[in-house]
């Protein structure tokens, strides 16, 4: 994780916080300085006098959190604002006299860990951390799947899969595109047929299937649908429908990476919401870009004569992903039509 496009919040409530915290801003341009109100400084600072109601609000709003005062003020401040690991934003806490800087909460997703080793490094300080793979240089499997822009499906499996390898245990794989595989040591890769629901491991692929709890499920931002509708279609309709496609093919949801459609579409409310719901991109294309698209599966004569295109969600699937092959080809209601395609893997 790189912290320079990242926001930071620093805070501070001693003159000797304040000067490191300005310190830190010197280093660190992207960086909000919160100081208290109390505080004599001449800088550009955002003040308080409430810590904890200007925390509340504040919390949330950055990707990372560096606190120079003592750690239990911290933790008993914090307590009521963690909600879970893998949306909590990086917390990190130092002394005043720039000795150390503690990883403290969101350690792997969140990059405390990063940013501890980064701010330590620019203020000569000692970064402290305590996350057990870190320690016994092991893959933390929580910080390779945010590096690879997996999506984790189930949280609580991580402690299961870190705890084994803490354990020197080889786990089951499951990983047909290769993206994880490299960056764990072999040693510690068994072969999938050896998932069990008293064993852990690691199942990577954007298909649906019946899995053992302890097994960590991640998802590859891989699929993208191609969408067709009529004007006005709402919203709950075209997420009715596309969440019954991918059950229906055993596909999970969070593998859908973006959304792609025509630009006669562009202003649709329903099909935008849809996208923004989902929490993916919407890309349109031109009708003469969709007609570059030779080999449709099923093209529609209607359509070409309304709009000038033979096909809409095909088109737009394959034209997106660059390759002919439809997993799911036009799937057709009264109001759309959807198509699914994967991208091409990379390791």
């Amino acid at each position: 994780m790189a912290w320079s496009g990242k926001k930071l919040a620093v805070w501070a409530i001693t003159p000797k916080g304040a000067e490191l915290a300005l310190q830190v801003k010197e280093k660190w341009g992207n960086a909000d300085l919160f100081l208290s109100a109390t505080l004599n400084v001449e800088a550009d600072f955002k003040p308080f006098s409430s810590f904890s109601q200007s925390l509340e609000v504040m919390f949330p709003r950055y990707d990372g959190h560096y606190f120079i005062m003592a750690t239990g003020i911290v933790v008993r401040l914090i307590a009521n604002f963690l909600k879970d690991k893998t949306t909590d934003p990086a917390v990190v806490v130092g002394d005043e006299a720039g000795h150390f800087v503690i990883s403290l909460v969101s350690g792997h997703i969140g990059g405390a860990n990063e940013l501890a080793r980064e701010l330590a490094a620019d203020i000569g300080a000692q970064a402290v951390i305590t996350t057990s793979t870190d320690v016994n240089e092991l893959p933390g499997i929580d910080v390779l799947a945010r590096n690879l822009g997996l999506y984790i499906e189930n949280t609580p499996a991580i402690k299961h899969v870190s705890m084994a390898y803490i354990q020197d245990r080889a786990l089951p794989l499951h990983d047909p595109y290769n993206l994880v595989r490299p960056h764990i040591p072999k040693e510690l890769i068994e072969e999938p047929a050896m998932f069990s629901p008293a064993r852990s491991g690691v199942f990577v692929d954007y298909e649906v299937r019946d899995l053992p709890g302890q097994v960590l499920v991640l998802r590859p931002k891989c699929l993208v649908a191609g969408i067709g509708c009529r004007r006005g279609v709402p919203k709950e309709e075209l997420e009715f429908f596309i969440l019954g496609i991918f059950r229906a093919h055993h596909l999970s949801i969070h593998s859908l990476a973006k959304i792609v459609s025509v630009d006669l579409k562009e202003n649709e409310p329903g099909l935008n919401q849809l996208a923004t719901d989902l929490g993916v991109p919407i890309c349109f294309y031109s009708t003469d870009q969709l007609n570059q698209v030779e080999m449709v599966p099923n093209p529609s004569f209607l359509v070409d004569k309304h709009i000038g295109v033979k096909s809409v969600c095909e088109a737009a699937a394959i034209l997106a992903t660059g390759r002919n092959h439809l997993i799911v080809p036009k799937q057709t209601n009264k109001t759309a039509t959807i198509a699914i395609a994967i991208m091409p893997f990379t390791s």
